[in-house]
């Protein structure tokens, strides 16, 4: 493709369209008026030899092709931002500036705290306010819109208006009692009663060990289920108790709760603690140098 030919603000307008889902709207972001707009649609449509845009009752629906277009635009459209922005220097030993994350119980506990000593070191004048990811849907809204700078957990969803970044992967481990320290077999993890984090309540929503579990038929009996994941080694020490908890999150509290990690007797896949965040975000120095730093922190870990 000869990119002589190809005006490159029409990727403008595809980001636009994208994040709107209005033609007026979309164009009112970049300055164009309805009419253009409408053109520059029709001239993307050609370019890409699909539709892109399904004009419906909820708004414009991206087609397919336009949700496989979406990252590498926005990537690309991000890294001629970044290029293009003023060359401000960012001090961060003297930046003062509030950021707001939103973190699941994983990130609370292994991410934030680490990420709170690097901010008290290095940059002391930026102040950090971090959410509950509860509705992982709405964070992600909340993301798009702008109203939190970054989204850090597991099991995230997608959105082709952000971008995901993956920090480091974790896996599972079991934990007893301190008592209790020769590894379970297979047979044994399911004799006993277990703890399970759930914020939803019930029975919890079934996981990868249930997964596994019910491919073999089986199931384990859940005896506790609790609202917290900080509650599950409490309620496990001096019980008879067995629980499945993320690596990172066991190997933190288990000292001060009294219990001790095994390994998991099943073969489960790791997962990925992934940072999530706007693809507008690398033009802003302050929140560029913020997002390297959740970068170093999940490498330390």
């Amino acid at each position: 493709m000869n990119l002589a030919a190809i005006d490159l603000n029409l990727l403008v307008a595809f980001e636009a369209l994208l994040e709107e889902r209005n033609v007026t709207r979309a164009g009112q972001r970049i300055g164009l008026a309805q009419p253009s707009m409408s053109s520059a649609l029709t001239r993307l449509r050609a370019l890409f030899g699909d539709e892109l845009f399904i004009r419906t009752a909820a708004g414009m629906q991206p087609t397919v092709r336009a949700l496989e277009l979406a990252r590498p635009i926005g990537e690309a459209l991000a890294r001629i931002r970044a290029t293009l922005a003023p060359d401000t220097a960012f001090e961060p030993s003297t930046a003062y500036r509030r950021l707001t994350i939103a973190v699941t119980d994983y990130g609370d506990l292994v991410v934030v705290p680490p990420l709170v000593a690097l901010l008290r070191q290095d940059a002391p004048g930026i102040d950090l306010v971090v959410r509950p990811i509860g509705d992982a849907a709405a964070s992600l809204a909340a993301l798009e819109r702008g109203d939190v700078d970054a989204l850090i957990g597991g099991h995230l969803p997608d959105s082709p208006r952000i971008v995901r970044r993956t920090l480091f992967e974790e896996d599972f481990v079991c934990i007893r009692d301190k008592a209790h320290a020769t590894p379970l077999t297979a047979d044994e993890y399911l004799r006993l009663p277990h703890a399970l984090f759930s914020s939803a309540g019930g029975d919890g929503s079934p996981g990868v060990v249930d997964a596994i579990l019910a491919m073999e038929g089986r199931k384990r009996r859940v005896a506790v289920t609790l609202a917290h994941v900080v509650a599950v080694p409490f309620a496990v020490a001096g019980t008879d108790l067995v629980a499945t908890m993320a690596r990172r999150v066991a190997g933190r509290l288990a000292a001060i709760a009294g219990v001790t990690l095994m390994p998991l007797p099943y073969d489960t896949p790791p997962f990925a603690i992934d940072l999530l965040h706007g693809r507008r975000a690398t033009a802003d120095p302050a929140l560029r140098w913020f997002l390297t730093a959740i970068e170093r922190v999940g490498r330390s870990l």
